[in-house]
């Protein structure tokens, strides 16, 4: 990049808020969740609206072929192969985007407006107040709501309700031209479908309407154990296919080295402390079903009544 164009460069970030130039700031955006890839930006952007973002990306994209500076938006570094980070380029810290209120939309198909730079656990904590929540989730909530769905946003609902891409109405999305267009499965739906899982390659999400469903005001949480993978993942196919089956279903693995019971909540009956005791499990690689029905207090049945059940056909673990 020529000199000129460094310098215009610099005067576009101090347009956008905080500094954030300084060398420990820049080496925490070389890093992400994978610590795989340690890539040092030229600069790091914070923007204070969605403007900040569209004028630095246009005065990139004027730039053109003089320069092969890259840009990358960053939320919180949850990538796995440096998709946040930008050598030698531009990385966003799109967290600093917070021009944006949640403003909710409650009827027939419900919903919530949200700042891409949001973080899941707040869009929870501000539907849980109006008994409202998103129909899909991820299993660590403290990532942001355009960094998700420029992946997928995967969780145990998405059997049922599709990834968190599934679930979304509407967004807002600055091109790499630094347009500001609006997308939906009506308008503009070709931009909508490419950013969806789009890893950032065809614009930035700057908003989204998330959809939203009715809290439950109670679940029946279980997990159940297994030494054999085979069995483990033909359990988690059934359970996902049966037409009276749980509301989240996921499945994880366990390389356990100090005592599974020591630190991690068992499917044993707490009355029962010698059947857990008898189990052992130290050492060993172990599969792990996590299940959960949801249900309100004001229900006909019994959370037990109403509760699929893991029946014969279900070959989990038994203590030994």
């Amino acid at each position: 990049m020529k000199e000129e164009e460094r310098c215009m460069m610099a005067a576009t970030m101090a347009t956008a808020g905080e500094s954030g130039g300084n060398q420990r700031k820049e080496e925490e955006r070389a890093k992400d969740f994978g610590n795989r890839c340690h890539f040092l930006p030229l600069a790091i952007l914070y923007p204070k609206s969605v403007l900040d973002i569209s004028s630095t990306l246009k005065h990139v994209f004027e730039i053109g072929t003089r320069t092969d500076l890259t840009v990358a938006a960053r939320g919180n570094g949850h990538s796995l192969e440096g998709q946040s980070q930008a050598y030698q380029g531009l990385v966003i810290n799109m967290k600093s985007l917070q021009e944006l209120e949640m403003k909710f939309k409650i009827e027939e198909l419900s919903y919530v407006d949200v700042s891409a730079g949001e973080l899941w656990i707040n869009v929870l904590h501000e539907s849980l107040k109006l008994g409202l929540a998103p129909k899909s989730w991820t299993d660590y909530l403290h990532l942001t709501v355009g960094g998700t769905l420029s992946n997928a946003g995967i969780s145990g609902q998405a059997f049922k309700h599709g990834p968190q891409i599934n679930n979304v109405y509407q967004l807002e999305v600055v091109t790499g031209k630094g347009e500001v267009i609006t997308c939906s499965e009506e308008q503009n739906a070709d931009l909508f479908h490419g950013v969806l899982g789009g890893l950032g390659q065809f614009g930035i999400i700057t908003k989204a309407r998330i959809a939203l469903e009715t809290a439950p005001k109670q679940v029946k949480w279980i997990r159940v154990l297994y030494s054999d993978f085979a069995t483990f993942s033909n359990d988690q196919e059934n359970l996902i296919s049966s037409q009276n089956t749980f509301d989240y279903i996921e499945g994880f693995v366990i390389i356990n080295s100090t005592g599974l019971l020591n630190n991690w909540r068992s499917t044993f009956n707490p009355k029962d402390p010698l059947l857990a005791s008898n189990f052992s499990s130290e050492g060993r690689v172990l599969f792990c079903l996590e299940v959960a029905k949801y249900f309100n207090p004001e229900d006909t049945y019994s959370t037990d009544q109403k509760s699929p059940t893991l029946n014969s056909s279900i070959e989990f673990m038994s203590p030994r």
